[in-house]
């Protein structure tokens, strides 16, 4: 298994557990938040597939720059349910794994992506690992929201 191929386990992975837990979250509850500063079940749901898009623009051109003047599909969609998220977010989702699997392992530590906006420029192998860990930090806070809602948790350690 080479770099790439334990990219693309990672990231499936993660969305499989993610999926979970979106899908166990009960429609009534997808506007819950824990505080008024908080994203609800819904925003940090959009979040997550939006930002994975995003980034995707981003690895792209190399660059923060790329989301300066980027028509984003997001912007005018309204999530409507978890199942039709997913639907819409595929072809974006099937594109950027499209995108890490071309990559060889010398692009993962000699092609930079320039944050200086936000204050660091990381290799894209970096950039790739912080993307699943954005959507895995993410889970867990609905984890969480689940548990502060007495909602039951699944199980995303199997």
């Amino acid at each position: 298994m080479n770099a790439t191929d334990l990219l693309i386990l990672n990231f499936e992975e993660v969305r499989r557990r993610s999926t979970k837990v979106w899908r166990a979250i009960p429609e009534d509850k997808l506007d819950w938040k824990p505080d008024n500063k908080a994203f609800t079940c819904r925003e940090m749901i959009r979040h997550v597939i939006e930002g994975e898009f995003l980034y995707h623009q981003i690895l792209i051109q190399r660059g923060s720059s790329a989301l300066s003047a980027l028509p984003n599909p997001y912007d005018t969609k309204p999530f409507t349910s978890i199942e039709e998220e997913l639907a819409f977010a595929k072809p974006y989702r099937d594109e950027f794994l499209a995108f890490v699997k071309e990559l060889d392992k010398d692009d993962l530590e000699s092609i930079r992506i320039d944050r200086s906006d936000v204050g660091y420029v990381r290799t894209l192998g970096d950039m790739l690992l912080r993307i699943a860990y954005h959507e895995s930090v993410h889970t867990g806070q609905l984890l969480d929201y689940m548990r502060t809602m007495g909602i039951e948790r699944p199980n995303i350690w199997d």
